[in-house]
């Protein structure tokens, strides 16, 4: 048990020269505090009764609400200790902190806070209109979390193909996933027990739909090399092909690397989206491309400029933000280069990492891609590359028709 859950006058003084009203939770001889918002002259304390006195002009109110405030904090004290769950003094205040926000617009407000606190900008700006279409759905209101089913679920994904335009089923899934999420965490945070859960075996499954990754040819590759262009479009091949010599590096980091990651003939970075680090040779073909963006002082050391005006690179969602944009501005250049090389396949920055998939195809040792690619797990590396290694498929075809 623990050993007091009161609700006391803390002694400390406010702006005011008032005293806070607290709970105070004691368990193991550890204390912990939750502000009630409402401060008191001491005269008007009764500390035996833990109730305000007559002599306050809102005394019977004020003594309403704490009464309630003290048995829902009973009451949360009891459902963790039956349901076997921590009933340390900082795991009950957690508990009953959170409590105050044991919805789910409340709770996808503090995850879409965390994701601005912790820099991730690409994933709050994805995620930022998802929790809006929530918000639509629901008409204004809120919903606990427990009415949060299945059948919500099915309603919700029909209002999203009712109401938005050629919806893929990728955008759907990704709905559901910050829904998830966000269930996810009410449920850490203990707002709903588990067994209310709308996901898993017998419920909403998410699976994300296979998507076709098609990557440029060797001829391709070289009609793009050799195009003639201007400065804006040249820039934006630049990017394009410096990614494509290294391994389909992720463009993002390309935008990221700097004069310092190049030492000996090696880069040496670390992937931005997972943090795997690791180095690779700077092929021949990179360095006419390097040589382009020698300069005197490059502002952050940066090796391409599109960073440049940034004031601060450690502000992450600033540096997101504006590696959105940069791709944005340089996939609409890629296009002119792509015109002058007669190359009439949907290109993009990104599609760079399926060229170099495309063309290694079965010739290089899965290991070996595995580390190009920065994937943490071979599985992911095998996954990514079935999209490109066709030989089988079309000998096996040729088998029966060709003839």
């Amino acid at each position: 048990m623990a050993s007091s859950i009161k609700i006391i006058l803390r002694k400390k003084v406010t702006a005011d020269e008032k005293y806070p009203l607290v709970i105070r939770i004691i368990k193991e001889r550890k204390t912990s505090i939750i502000s009630l918002g409402h401060s008191l002259d001491e005269k008007d304390w009764d500390a035996k009764a833990q109730r305000i006195k007559k002599s306050h002009p809102n005394s019977a109110r004020l003594n309403n609400m704490l009464s309630k405030k003290l048995a829902e904090a009973n009451d949360k004290y009891i459902e963790l200790q039956t349901n076997n769950t921590d009933t340390s003094s900082r795991n009950i205040t957690k508990s009953i902190t959170a409590t105050k926000q044991g919805t789910f617009l409340k709770q996808a407000s503090l995850y879409l806070l965390r994701l601005k606190s912790n820099g991730k900008g690409n994933q709050l700006s994805a995620d930022t209109p998802r929790v809006e279409r929530v918000k639509e759905f629901l008409g204004g209101s809120d919903i606990n979390f427990s009415e949060i089913d299945v059948p919500f679920l099915k309603r919700f994904q029909a209002y999203l193909k009712g109401t938005r335009k050629n919806i893929s089923e990728r955008t759907i899934v990704n709905h559901l996933v910050v829904i998830r999420t966000i269930y996810n965490q009410a449920i850490e945070n203990n707002l709903v027990d588990r067994k209310h859960y709308p996901f898993g075996k017998g419920k909403i499954k998410i699976k994300f739909p296979e998507s076709l990754k098609i990557g440029l040819s060797i001829a391709d590759v070289k009609a793009i090399e050799i195009a003639k262009v201007g400065d804006h479009p040249n820039h934006a091949r630049n990017l394009w092909l410096f990614s494509f010599y290294f391994a389909g590096m992720r463009i993002s980091d390309v935008l990221r690397l700097k004069w310092s990651d190049m030492q000996d003939g090696r880069l040496y970075y670390k992937m931005g989206k997972n943090a795997k680090a690791d180095s690779m040779k700077i092929p021949d073909k990179a360095l006419p491309i390097i040589e382009q963006y020698r300069r005197d002082n490059p502002v952050h050391d940066l090796v391409f400029p599109d960073l440049e005006t940034l004031p601060d690179l450690n502000d992450e969602i600033q540096v997101q933000t504006r590696i959105k944009t940069r791709i944005r501005k340089n996939n609409e250049q890629l296009q002119k280069v792509l015109e002058e090389a007669k190359v009439t396949k949907a290109v993009t920055m990104h599609i760079a990492r399926h060229s170099f998939g495309n063309i290694s195809g079965g010739k290089i040792d899965p290991k070996m891609l595995q580390k190009f690619y920065r994937h943490t797990s071979i599985t992911t590396t095998m996954g990514y590359q079935a999209n490109f290694i066709h030989e089988n498929e079309d000998a096996a075809l040729d088998s029966v028709v060709g003839f």
